[in-house]
């Protein structure tokens, strides 16, 4: 395992430790207000967890676990991250990026771990600083 791939692994960690916090806290704030069980499990996670990650990769490229971990995301053409870009790697990410990675390992195995297949989708790449 290469040791950016170390790095994305623990900035991970780290967000979703944050982002868990978070959702603990407005969950608590909430007080059962919707019924759904469906809300809580799935809609209020996810939510919270892009809501957080939208906001500080547009605001500088590093979430608290990028900066932690020396690592920033950056588009591959050099020019700012876009609104679509951010939201596209989540997307990608969170549903079939796992199964294209699994799919194709070989063909990420022989890279510095720097553009998994949701990166390269969204046309972004993670750099160390």
């Amino acid at each position: 395992m290469h040791s950016i791939t170390k790095k994305r692994f623990k900035a991970y960690l780290i967000d979703l430790a944050v982002s868990t916090t978070v959702t603990l806290v407005t969950e608590s704030l909430l007080e059962k207000k919707f019924k759904s069980d469906v809300y809580y499990n799935l809609v209020h996670p996810t939510l919270i967890l892009w809501s957080l990650e939208y906001a500080q990769l547009k605001c500088g490229g590093q979430t608290l676990g990028y900066r932690q971990a020396g690592l920033k995301l950056e588009s591959s053409n050099g020019a700012n991250l876009s609104n679509n870009q951010i939201i596209k790697r989540m997307a990608y990410r969170d549903t079939v990026g796992g199964f294209i990675y699994l799919q194709n390992r070989a063909q990420f195995e022989g890279k510095d771990g720097s553009q998994f297949p949701y990166d390269h989708s969204a046309g972004v790449r993670v750099k160390e600083v």
